[in-house]
C-alpha cells in the first residue's frame, strides 16, 4: 500500500499530512512552531524530513528529523557567509537532494542569492562561490522577496550539471558540478527593464526540469511562462491561453516531460486569481495549448495569492496535485487536476508543498 506525504511549510511552523487514499488525510505537528518554513522535503534515502527554518531573532537553520517529528537535529556548520564577504545571510530557500543512491549530497538555495552544498546530509555546508562571484552579479536585482536563489535542480543523468533560479537575475546554468556558471536566459522578456531581453536580470518565478529528459525546462517567470528544449540555451514562450503573465506557482507531472500545470496571477500589483475565479491550468502538450481547470474550485471571490513553492505532484498513477494558498488552505487533486476537494483550511499563510510516496 502505497503512502502519500504531504508537507506543508507555512508562515509558523511546518505541518506533515498522511493519507493512502489521498482522501482522508491525518495530520502531525504543526513542527517548529515559531518558525517560517520555506521549503520542506521528505527523503525517503534516510527516511528524513528536513526544512527550511528561519526566524527573524534566532535566525536561519536547516533542521531534520528522522524519527517523525519527535526530535530534531539542526545544522552544526553553516550555511553562512565567509567573514569579510560584505554578506549577511537573510533566508533559506529551498532544499534539493542530489538524485542518486548518495543521500548525503544536498543543496541549499538562499538569499541574498547563492548555493550552498552539503555532503554530510545537512551537518555543514560550504558555498558555491563562482556563482556567488558570478561576474553579472552587479547587475542582479532584488524581486519583492529579496535577491533569492529559490530553485535548484540537478540533472540525474549528470550530477555535475546543475540548474538554478535567481530572483531577478535569472537562470544560470553549471557543467562543473557548480565551480563555473553561465547566464541561461536568452528569450526571455524582462519588461520592468530598459533592455528587455538583457544578458541578466529576468525575474524567474519558478524553475523545473522535466522527468526523464533533463534538456527539457519550464520556467514560471515575472513575465510569462517558457520552456527550454536546449538545457537553457534559448527559452520559447509559452504564455499564449493563458489570462495573465504573471504567476508563481509551476508543477510537472511525475511520468508525462509535456505535462505541466501554472497557476496565473492578475499581474504583479495584484497578485490574486483574474476574475476571482481560481483555476489551474494544464497543458499535456509542453504548453503549445492550455486547459482551465476549476471542477471544485472556488470561481467566485477567491481574492487569494500562491507562493512559488505552493503546488506539487505525488508519483501515484493517476498523479495527484497539490496547491497552497496565502490564506491558509490546500486544495487537493487526486485525478490529475480533473477535480479538486479541501484538503485542509485554517492554517498560516502556507509557503509550500511538497510530495512524496512509499511503500
Amino acid at each position: 500500500m502505497a503512502h502519500i506525504t504531504l508537507l506543508a511549510g507555512t508562515k509558523k511552523g511546518l505541518f506533515w499530512f498522511q493519507s493512502t487514499d489521498r482522501r482522508r488525510w491525518t495530520l502531525r505537528g504543526p513542527f517548529q512552531q515559531g518558525h517560517e518554513i520555506n521549503h520542506a522535503i521528505y527523503d525517503p534515502r534516510r527516511a528524513t524530513l528536513y526544512a527550511t527554518a528561519n526566524n527573524p531573532w534566532f535566525g536561519c537553520h536547516i533542521v531534520w528529523s528522522s524519527d517523525g517529528g519527535q526530535t530534531w537535529g539542526a545544522s552544526e556548520s553553516g550555511p553562512a557567509f565567509a567573514p569579510g564577504s560584505g554578506l549577511q545571510l537573510e533566508r533559506l530557500w529551498h532544499l534539493e537532494p542530489e538524485p542518486g543512491t548518495d543521500p548525503g549530497r544536498l543543496y541549499l538555495g538562499v538569499a541574498p542569492a547563492a548555493l550552498f552544498r552539503s555532503d554530510d546530509g545537512g551537518k555543514s555546508w560550504h558555498e558555491m562561490v563562482g556563482l556567488t562571484q558570478h561576474p553579472t552579479r552587479a547587475r542582479w536585482q532584488p524581486g519583492a522577496g529579496g535577491l533569492c536563489l529559490h530553485s535548484v535542480l540537478v540533472d540525474p543523468l549528470n550530477r555535475q550539471r546543475l540548474f538554478v533560479g535567481i530572483s531577478a537575475a535569472g537562470v544560470f546554468r553549471s557543467e562543473d558540478g557548480g565551480e563555473t556558471w553561465v547566464a541561461c536566459n536568452r528569450g526571455v522578456r524582462a519588461e520592468f527593464l530598459p533592455t528587455k531581453y538583457p544578458e541578466v536580470g529576468q525575474c524567474v518565478h519558478k524553475l523545473l526540469m522535466a522527468p526523464g529528459r533533463a534538456d527539457l525546462l519550464y520556467q514560471q517567470n515575472h513575465c510569462g511562462v517558457y520552456r527550454s528544449e536546449t538545457a537553457g540555451d534559448d527559452w520559447t514562450e509559452i504564455t499564449a491561453g493563458l489570462p495573465s503573465d504573471f504567476g508563481f506557482s509551476l508543477a510537472i507531472h511525475p511520468r508525462e516531460p509535456e505535462t505541466l500545470y501554472v497557476l496565473p496571477l492578475q499581474e504583479a500589483e495584484f497578485r490574486c486569481p483574474p476574475e476571482g475565479k481560481l483555476r489551474v491550468y494544464r497543458s499535456r502538450d509542453a504548453g503549445r495549448s492550455w486547459q482551465a481547470l476549476s471542477a471544485g474550485l472556488p470561481q467566485e471571490g477567491a481574492f487569494i495569492g500562491m507562493y512559488r513553492e505552493g503546488m506539487t505532484t505525488d508519483s501515484l498513477e493517476p498523479a495527484g496535485v497539490y496547491v497552497g494558498t496565502n490564506t491558509g488552505k490546500i486544495f487537493a487533486s487526486a485525478d490529475e487536476g480533473d477535480s479538486w476537494y479541501v484538503l485542509a483550511d485554517h492554517l498560516p499563510p502556507v509557503y509550500s508543498v511538497s510530495a512524496s510516496v512509499s511503500e
